[in-house]
């Protein structure tokens, strides 16, 4: 699986915004300048989001983005389908089909099955992570999801480790 550019700092936008101190409205300078990217991405990203209906904008003074609900009640998994496209789609074998004009294995395919549930339970995961979850740190996350979900220790799964001072 791959997180595309967009969906990556797409979320950290809306991290952004659910991490304000204060709940205010962030402006689109603000978010590009705490995320390290362009305002004209940055722009780009809210527009889609706002479309999709996870965070709501305001003009004039005082004015800019917040979430359209409660950080808890926007889940990681609603971010990265504003933001991208499903891992696994009925359009998917259709992108494989090697020289013939159909993949040869169309009809009975079990490559096709592994790839439905593991989108399956991708879902799952994402659709059980809220920004609220994920602005209160890793160490908390990880732990919740190694219990919820019964995943290895962090050495395991090849995440990086702080290094011991």
């Amino acid at each position: 699986m791959k997180i595309s550019a967009q969906e990556e700092y797409g979320l950290r936008c809306m991290m952004a915004l659910a991490g304000s101190d204060d709940q205010r409205a962030l402006t689109i300078p603000e978010i590009a300048e705490h995320e390290g990217l362009s305002p004209a991405y940055v722009a780009k990203l809210m527009r889609l989001l706002r479309r999709r209906g996870l965070v709501a904008s305001a003009r004039g003074r005082g004015g800019g983005y917040t979430l359209a609900r409660p950080s808890a009640e926007i889940s990681v998994g609603e971010a990265l389908a504003a933001l991208g496209d499903p891992l696994f789609s009925s359009m998917y074998c259709g992108k494989f089909h090697g020289e013939q004009t159909s993949c040869v294995h169309l009809d009975g395919c079990s490559i096709r099955s592994i790839w439905g549930h593991l989108d399956h339970l991708i879902v799952q995961v994402l659709g059980s992570i809220s920004l609220a979850a994920l602005v209160g740190g890793e160490p908390e996350l990880h732990q919740r999801l190694r219990a919820q979900w019964s995943f290895p220790r962090q050495t395991d799964v090849g995440l990086p480790l702080r290094p011991s001072l």
